[in-house]
């Protein structure tokens, strides 16, 4: 009898996300005892803050770790609430905020309840891989927007309008700061962003997750201009939680119930001891700003470094903890550069392909997420390797 060979689904033909890729491979080096040092991926080096820790011994120790309402428990909602009050200045009802598994399941959750399927959402290019990986195994169509160095990598309500007007948009996705170029939207543009989107019936996604983690300027949330954007943040960036996969959103009135039901089908609900130590974490603030502190000796090191070891094009590193430049004359593209890299140097970066598929190949991001120590030495081995070649 013959088998039918059956294939997988359509929407699974996404790219993959490369960093991923290329942090599995320096794993498998350092596996085989490979001194490799990564600076691939977005991941705080620093453990979370010891506050947190605590409140999850203690629930540990309770014994009873059980589901929460799809919303989340009410304490953490009630207290992120209120970080928008202390923070920014900002009222928000509790009854707005979804605790959500990370912000992956937050961007999920808000493009399901918002979204139908193929419709348009438009992006900055580059961008964060995921939400073109995500809109695109959800049916929906991402519009890729171009940015670059000429206009500081900053996506700008021209770009909104153009865009649509092009062909009709359903939502626009803008994150400040960015991924991967730290670029941070001022807040006089992302006013006018809003504004547009607003104006024209278009659903604004405001991707928050680096909040915190700013050296030039200061963020702004895109709550301040109006009620209606969906906000995505997490706990992972600033409040170093990566593992615990834990974030939220805040949502309008009428996406609430939206985004609760998919969310008692999809996840039930963000693990419980997560949620208690992401509690916590909010009264850590003077240990996070040390870290922050250490994030901004790298990004220092880093602009320095990097004009010397012949990179170009080197976004504004205004926020988070990427650098985003073109690679050294001479290289073929970013994705052999940075196999290269990690061949002879044992330093992982990441290829621009993963955030760019038209001009990527010409880039290349580096993560400074990792202690002071880490990134000057894998920028010594670079320059070794460099000057060698």
């Amino acid at each position: 009898m013959t088998e039918l060979l059956l294939e997988p689904s359509l929407r699974s033909r996404i790219d993959p996300f490369r960093a991923m890729d290329v942090l599995a491979e320096a794993n498998r080096m350092v596996a085989r005892g490979l001194p490799v040092l990564s600076l691939a991926v977005g991941q705080p080096a620093a453990p979370v803050p010891e506050i947190a820790r605590q409140a999850a011994r203690r629930m540990l120790d309770h014994g009873r770790v059980a589901y929460t309402d799809a919303l989340g428990r009410m304490s953490l909602r009630t207290r992120i609430a209120r970080h928008y009050a202390d923070h920014y200045g900002q009222e928000i009802d509790p009854a707005r905020v979804m605790v959500t598994t990370g912000s992956s399941a937050g961007f999920n959750l808000a493009f399901l309840a918002a979204f139908d399927p193929g419709d348009r959402i438009a992006i900055a290019s580059p961008g964060y891989p995921a939400y073109r990986n995500i809109l695109r195994a959800l049916g929906l169509v991402p519009v890729e927007i171009p940015v670059d160095a000429a206009t500081a990598y900053i996506f700008t309500a021209d770009h909104l309008r153009a865009a649509n007007e092009a062909g009709r948009v359903a939502g626009v996705l803008v994150a400040s700061p960015a991924n991967p170029t730290g670029t941070l939207t001022p807040p006089d543009e992302l006013r006018r962003l809003v504004a547009y989107a607003d104006a024209n019936a278009i659903r604004f996604i405001s991707d928050e997750i680096y909040h915190g983690l700013v050296y030039e300027g200061h963020e702004t949330t895109a709550l301040a201009f109006s009620d209606q954007p969906i906000v995505v943040n997490s706990f992972s960036k600033y409040y170093c939680m990566t593992g615990w996969r834990i974030g939220w959103l805040v949502m309008p009135p009428n996406l609430v119930r939206a985004a609760e039901r998919i969310g008692q089908s999809l996840y039930i609900s963000a693990p419980e001891l997560s949620q208690v130590a992401a509690e916590a974490v909010f009264d850590a603030r003077e240990e996070l700003e040390l870290v922050r502190a250490g994030y901004r000796a790298n990004r220092d090191l880093l602009a320095e470094r990097l004009p010397a070891l012949r990179f170009s094009q080197i976004a504004p590193i205004d926020g988070a903890f990427y650098a985003y430049a073109a690679i050294p004359d001479g290289f073929e593209s970013s994705t052999v550069f940075a196999r290269t890299v990690l061949e002879r140097c044992h330093v992982a970066i990441t290829p621009g392909t993963d955030f760019d598929l038209q001009r990527g190949e010409r880039f290349v991001r580096l993560s400074y997420a990792c202690d002071h120590e880490t990134l000057r030495e894998a920028l010594d081995r670079m320059a070794a390797f460099l000057d060698a070649g």
